[in-house]
């Protein structure tokens, strides 16, 4: 089966923030993303709420639940207190905990597995407890991928951030691409599975697919929005899903 596609909508959500207005609307574009294809939709609330706010959630929860049941909701963020309860309160499929201070522009780094199983450990514990799968943010390499496996987590995130800022140097480009294949080769012989997500667009996505055949999902939002203002949504997510593998 081709990996799937998660829409961001963090982009979306950062336009609307820029004015005291209800548009463009967070759950509007999350329907029109659903309704062309989508798999599910992802969504980053930050503390500050300068993205997707909190608010945001139980409109987006309530989406899939009658509109698109076989969807899925994949909530992103770092794992303090405030953010385990909105989750527990939202109940998405799928929770991406991520190692960023509040301050970061941008999700661009993944966790020191080594360094934080033993915090990271509990609160896989409680969110699968939750019924949530649980996909850990990842740097592309495989230090620290045992523990990851370890501290229970159903799946890791490589962050594709490098491998897409080489978009006009085609040697570095291919040897990021490398690299996380060979991180996911790894991932996969460890029993996890594997998502990626940042900055892939159109253009690199069918190399990524082709390296990684049994990549699960990607998450995208800012690629996927810019092209949005250019195509529409719907036709937007058409491309993408094409990117991806499917007919």
């Amino acid at each position: 089966m081709p990996v799937k596609l998660s829409v961001n909508l963090n982009a979306v959500a950062m336009l609307r923030n820029r004015r005291d207005l209800p548009w463009p609307s967070v759950t509007g574009l999350g329907r029109i993303a659903l309704a062309a294809g989508a798999h599910g939709l992802t969504v980053h609330p930050r503390p500050d709420q300068r993205h997707t706010r909190n608010s945001d959630l139980p409109e987006l929860r309530a989406l899939i639940d009658d509109e698109f049941p076989q969807a899925e909701f994949n909530i992103e963020g770092y794992p303090n207190e405030d953010f385990l309860q909105l989750v527990e309160k939202n109940q998405p499929e799928q929770v991406t905990l991520v190692p960023d201070d509040p301050a970061q522009a941008t999700s661009d780094h993944g966790w020191n597995f080594i360094e934080h199983s033993a915090f990271l450990t509990p609160i896989v514990r409680r969110l699968k407890r939750e019924g949530a799968r649980v996909s850990l943010f990842a740097n592309p390499e495989t230090e620290g991928l045992s523990a990851a496996r370890d501290t229970g987590a159903d799946r890791v995130e490589f962050y594709t951030g490098p491998y897409a800022s080489y978009h006009s140097d085609p040697d570095r480009m291919a040897a990021e691409l490398e690299k996380l294949g060979k991180a996911a080769d790894a991932a996969f012989a460890l029993g996890l599975d594997v998502n990626a997500g940042h900055d892939l667009v159109v253009a690199n996505l069918p190399a990524l697919v082709k390296r990684i055949p049994r990549l699960a999902e990607v998450s995208i939002g800012h690629g996927l929005t810019a092209d949005a203002l250019e195509f529409g949504m719907a036709a937007t997510v058409r491309r993408f899903l094409k990117a991806c593998g499917w007919p």
